[in-house]
């Protein structure tokens, strides 16, 4: 077995850190050993605790829902109203809705029963008035507390149970970063004692805070910017020296072996980083005409797929770890170019929808890239899974339940989710014991897609 080495982060460990530390890399040795590959760090909450579910790739383990749905749509079993403006996906656990919504010049954490009923209401900090105005991120939850982070930095800790904030940072400050064009969206992920965050700053591309306290526990170091970066793109490019920003993205975080890695992208690059002490340990430039990066990778075997509107920097990327650190290589290139929607991947195939290169959806080949089929029957759009299902929604409001496969796609049902046609209906479907829940703005809707 190689030789390990562990490496203190510049900015300190404190006692409880240092042993969990110590502890990871001591499970990272006998995990090498016994060759596991890499997998994704599930949360350990119960439901959907967390941006796209348990595992942050929109799956859910749901059996027993119908497999066509009636003319009209499935039954509406309720919706709740007055739910503030934007796009915060739900997340539901413990018999619990949480989201977000501005409210005036207020951003509002609602929560919710699964009747709909409003429990109670609680404000982090602004609401977002800039271009495409509303509420971002999706709450996390770990064990009793919800953790947000608003369009202005504002990263927050909130008691589950009446909304009581517990801390606030605004990381921004903390850790000298600039809002992005289109704000802050990052959806939080929280893994035991920390929850890590994308700075984007000139002290911190990413950190790991204290979930209890909001105490910096690591920082990775900034990602400067040289010259040379995007040379195709001065025109946007921030000065050399500069630090790269956030993107509209959020991390995953992977086990490999018994380390754990967390992949994620700035605004101009994707990266990995050394979940225990924060090391920056690959960076590979990923340059886009408009500086939006703005899904989250997708962890396929030991690769992620990742790509972006406007870049020919999309496709498979494949981690090998080395003796001297990780080799990342492009396998191959893809034109698909999803923007916020996500990805699913099903039977060897990842499915998406397109952003400006093509109209509707495409599936493509995990092995070779190529698209197996191209379907131009809704607007773009998210999409998550379930029973072997597609659940899409189209921006333009309309809903749509496919049976995938490499031959093509089948419509299983579909209708429309609010009576007039629009533009943003970007809020991520969620399932959970057998409801599908949709969100447009302020008003969320829950629908029963039980088999009988």
């Amino acid at each position: 077995m190689k030789r390990l080495q562990f490496t203190m982060p510049g900015s300190g460990l404190n006692g409880h850190a240092l042993v969990r530390a110590v502890l990871a890399v001591l499970m990272w040795s006998v995990s090498i050993c016994l060759g596991q590959g890499p997998r994704i760090v599930p949360s350990p909450e119960a439901g959907w605790p967390q941006w796209r579910g348990v595992f942050r790739d929109g799956r859910s383990p749901e059996k027993g829902l119908l497999g066509e749905w009636p003319e009209r749509g499935p039954a509406l079993v309720w919706k709740a109203e007055g739910l503030g403006y934007g796009y915060s996906a739900p997340i539901i656990t413990g018999g619990r809705i949480y989201l977000g919504g501005d409210v005036g010049n207020e951003l509002h954490l609602f929560a919710l029963d699964t009747d709909g009923k409003r429990l109670w209401e609680t404000v982090n900090g602004r609401a977002w008035k800039e271009p495409y105005p509303g509420a971002r991120a999706s709450c996390t939850f770990s064990e009793g507390k919800l953790y947000h982070l608003n369009a202005h930095g504002r990263l927050a800790c909130f008691d589950s149970a009446d909304g009581r904030e517990l801390w606030a940072v605004d990381v921004l400050d903390r850790f000298q970063g600039k809002n992005i064009t289109w704000a802050m969206s990052e959806n939080l992920l929280v893994d035991g004692d920390w929850v890590f965050v994308t700075a984007g700053g000139q002290k911190a591309l990413m950190a790991a805070l204290d979930k209890r306290t909001g105490k910096t526990v690591w920082t990775t170091e900034a990602l400067k910017l040289g010259p040379s970066e995007n040379p195709a793109m001065q025109r946007l490019a921030q000065p050399a020296g500069e630090s790269d920003s956030a993107s509209y993205g959020s991390p995953i975080l992977i086990d490999w072996d018994g380390k754990r890695l967390l992949v994620n992208t700035s605004m101009r690059h994707l990266f990995g980083v050394d979940a225990v002490t924060g090391r920056l340990i690959w960076t590979r430039p990923f340059a886009t005409r408009y500086l939006v990066i703005p899904a989250t990778p997708l962890l396929v075997g030991d690769a992620v797929f990742v790509t972006a509107p406007d870049t020919d920097a999309g496709g498979l990327y494949r981690l090998r770890p080395t003796e001297t650190g990780w080799d990342v290589k492009r396998v191959w290139s893809t034109e698909l170019d999803t923007c916020h929607g996500g990805w699913a991947l099903l039977d060897g195939l990842i499915f998406g929808a397109w952003y400006r290169t093509d109209r509707g959806w495409a599936a493509i080949d995990v092995a070779t890239g190529e698209v197996k089929w191209k379907w131009k029957d809704i607007a773009k759009g998210s999409v998550i899974w379930a029973d072997d299902r597609l659940y899409c929604l189209g921006e333009d409001g309309n809903v749509v339940l496919l049976e995938a496969t490499g031959a093509g796609p089948k419509v299983k049902g579909r209708f429309r989710l609010v009576p007039q046609k629009v533009t943003d209906a970007w809020t991520h479907p969620v399932i959970l014991d057998g409801r599908l829940y949709l969100r447009y703005h302020d008003t969320l809707y829950c629908y029963d897609i039980r088999r009988r």
